[in-house]
């Protein structure tokens, strides 16, 4: 019987500056007309964010840019180019950061297995590259990137791994989060595109799978596509930056769907057919306020449920596909031994992916 895989440690980290606050005030200066500026309020004091962090500080409002080393200059935002040359040495930074966490010391010379997810950026050589450099791993070490999976690709990242360590039980797999989502920031005064980036911030998460019996023990994990959705979260390369598009369909979109699934009483369903009441743990993506809430209605849960998810939410917005490793890495820190969870993520598609987890020793 192929070995059960096991998330042992996680680590994260996030840059130094926590830009949430002085972000609103250059948000209200760029959308201009009170009626905006009056919605885009109400909405920053209902999203659950006090804090999100950025590489770059922000700058004081009516200086002649954004931030404060000269980034996002009014009337002269950066192309694409410029914010990918940006991303390499930062998102390398970043995720190192968050290895260190993991305390591995000698023991990173024994990664097997090296799987990075990210959709705030790309090079060639990528960030997998990167990291055997600076962190000295074997010249062998089996690499593979997830890209552009949103909030999402952090899952698929674990599915990734727990495949490989059933099918080589000697494998230990160094799987990586890491998103630069204040890269993208967009000149607008369009209040819907404004209160997007009123969610994202940086940040990295770092996981080590073995079929070591601690920590989290990834039991099964299913996908589901939602259909007709597929407009209803995008994101594209334009010329300056990834253009985000965040329907206010999702979280209806979202609710509806979990009735269904919550609904069923065969194998097939997201819960096998078992019930929310045979889930101790819910790791949902803290993607927004309103994201959780629909996940709450969607299937009936106490307003306690959730609670890891949107704490992680108010300390550090929505970080794309890092954020629920953040909230897996406070669970393991709390959850009781054989606790039995469900970890539940949203991305482009508009997909839902799904993992039941059980608490090790």
């Amino acid at each position: 019987m192929p070995p059960k895989a096991h998330v042992n440690r996680i680590g994260v980290a996030i840059p130094a500056h926590d830009v949430h606050d002085g972000f609103l005030a250059h948000a209200r200066t760029m959308l201009g007309d009170e009626r905006s500026i009056r919605l885009f309020d109400r909405a920053a004091r209902r999203s659950g964010i006090a804090h999100r962090f950025s590489h770059m500080p922000v700058a004081e409002p009516g200086t002649s840019s954004v931030d404060g080393v000269g980034f996002y200059r009014y009337g002269d935002f950066p192309t694409t180019g410029q914010r990918m040359e940006r991303y390499a040495p930062e998102a390398l930074d970043l995720a190192e950061r968050a290895i260190a966490k993991l305390d591995l010391g000698q023991g990173l010379v024994d990664i097997t297995h090296l799987i990075v997810a990210s959709c705030t950026g790309f090079s060639a050589p990528g960030l997998d590259l990167q990291l055997v450099e600076r962190l000295g791993l074997s010249s062998r070490v089996e690499r593979q990137l997830i890209g552009f999976m949103g909030c999402s690709a952090a899952i698929p990242a674990l599915r990734a791994a727990h495949h490989i360590v059933r099918s080589e039980p000697a494998a230990r797999v160094l799987v990586v989060n890491v998103e630069i989502c204040t890269l993208h920031f967009q000149a607008t005064a369009d209040l819907e595109t404004m209160l997007s980036f009123l969610l994202f911030g940086d940040g990295c998460a770092a996981a080590l799978v073995t079929a070591e019996e601690q920590g989290i023990g990834l039991d099964d994990f299913r996908s589901v596509i939602i259909p007709g959705t597929e407009d209803l979260i995008t994101w594209k390369i334009g010329d300056q930056g990834f253009e985000m598009f965040l329907s206010g369909q999702v979280p209806g979109q979202i609710t509806q769907a979990l009735r269904q699934e919550a609904g069923r009483n065969d194998a097939g369903g997201i819960l096998h057919g078992e019930g929310t009441q045979s889930i101790d743990l819910w790791a949902v993506h803290a993607g927004g306020r309103s994201i959780l809430d629909a996940v709450e209605a969607g299937l009936s849960l106490s307003p306690a449920a959730l609670a890891h998810s949107r704490s992680i939410l108010n300390d550090f917005g929505n970080m794309s596909s890092a954020t629920i490793m953040f909230v897996l890495e406070r669970m393991l820190k709390t959850a009781k031994q054989r606790e039995r969870g469900m970890a539940m993520a949203f991305g482009p598609g508009m997909v839902a992916e799904t993992a039941r987890f059980s608490m090790a020793a």
